[in-house]
């Protein structure tokens, strides 16, 4: 509809109704602040019809946001840390979030410094691949911190 000229008529709201019973359609107010009010004759149900369809296009093209979870201990050795690291870069190279945490379990609440030294040995290790979107904190049995990727890393 871009560009295409349009006929426009100007009636008195009488006769605007008296044309669209005539043509077995509504008269549909399109812009009410206008200065005459825009209104048009139009099938009412197929205009709802194609706003909704609009709206379904809209949110079908919404990016969704994808978390993936990494958990540690606060005892992780060596090798399973490279290992969590490496699906962690393959995880925000896909342009998903990641949720890395230490989960405490009985006693081991104690090595809390462990924890939040972990995940910051994490982030430092993924710094070219994503940022931190929000550093370690202590939640219940758990330690969270939540990655997110760079824009310039994304593949698709």
């Amino acid at each position: 509809m871009v560009g295409e000229n349009v006929e426009v008529d100007v009636y008195p709201v009488s006769k605007a109704i008296q044309l669209a019973k005539e043509q077995n359609l509504d008269l549909v107010e399109i812009s009410p602040k206008a200065d005459p009010p825009v209104c048009k004759i139009i099938d009412y149900s197929k205009f709802k019809y194609e706003q909704k369809k609009k709206q379904k296009e809209i949110k079908a093209k919404a990016q969704k946001t994808v978390i993936k979870e990494i958990r540690f201990g606060p005892n992780t050795e060596e090798h399973d840390f490279n290992f969590k690291l490496k699906h962690a870069i393959n995880f925000l190279d896909e342009g998903a979030k990641v949720k890395a945490y230490v989960h405490f379990v009985g006693r081991t609440i104690v090595f809390k410094e462990r924890g939040e030294i972990l995940l910051l040995k994490f982030a430092q290790a993924l710094e070219e691949y994503g940022k931190v979107e929000q550093l370690p904190k202590l939640e219940g049995k758990r330690m969270i911190m939540f990655l997110t990727p760079k824009p310039s890393t994304k593949k698709k």
